[in-house]
């Protein structure tokens, strides 16, 4: 890799920090090739993003972004999982590292909070932003159900009460 890839690749990472959320950093020695596929695989699908990084040049690419705290992290065999979503790269990555011990999670960042691998553990058991929207909205909308369901209780108890009365005259 010459001198202008290098700079090319440290200004992508660059970027890629500024559009993320969260980065967590794993190590993945080990690893086959299928299983690193699989892992991408299910980063994608969880929507996160998962790239084998040279630490040197992250580093240089954490300069001057929210993550520049996790730069620690970056000794040996490293890769970085990143999403928006505050929780998607963590899920993925901690649900991948369970059923494969060769996938070690040594830490991450949330923003400017550095985290160890608890942390990003301990992160991956909360619920993602689109399970707190589904929350959230179920939370709004339950009072209004219940509000409805109250206001026309009293109307069908009263077309009940005038039903039985016409049928008591009709009896009669």
């Amino acid at each position: 890799m010459n001198r202008e890839e290098k700079s090319e690749l440290v200004r992508s990472l660059n970027a890629l920090f500024n559009e993320v959320s969260l980065v967590v950093v794993t190590q993945y020695k080990g690893l086959t090739v299928e299983e690193m596929t699989n892992l991408r695989g299910q980063m994608r699908a969880a929507g996160a993003g998962f790239k084998v990084t040279k630490n040197r040049l992250t580093r240089l690419a954490l300069e001057g972004t929210d993550f520049e705290g996790a730069g620690d992290y970056f000794v040996g065999p490293t890769a970085i999982a990143t999403s928006v979503d505050p929780v998607a790269a963590a899920k993925a990555a901690v649900e991948f590292a369970k059923k494969n011990d060769k996938l070690v999670i040594v830490g991450g960042s949330l923003g400017k909070t550095v985290l160890d691998a608890n942390g990003v553990k301990a992160l991956a058991t909360m619920p993602s932003l689109d399970e707190l929207r589904g929350k959230l909205i179920g939370l709004i909308q339950a009072p209004a159900t219940k509000v409805a369901g109250v206001v026309q209780a009293p109307a069908g108890q009263l077309a009940r009460v005038f039903a039985a009365y016409a049928d008591k005259g009709a009896a009669a």
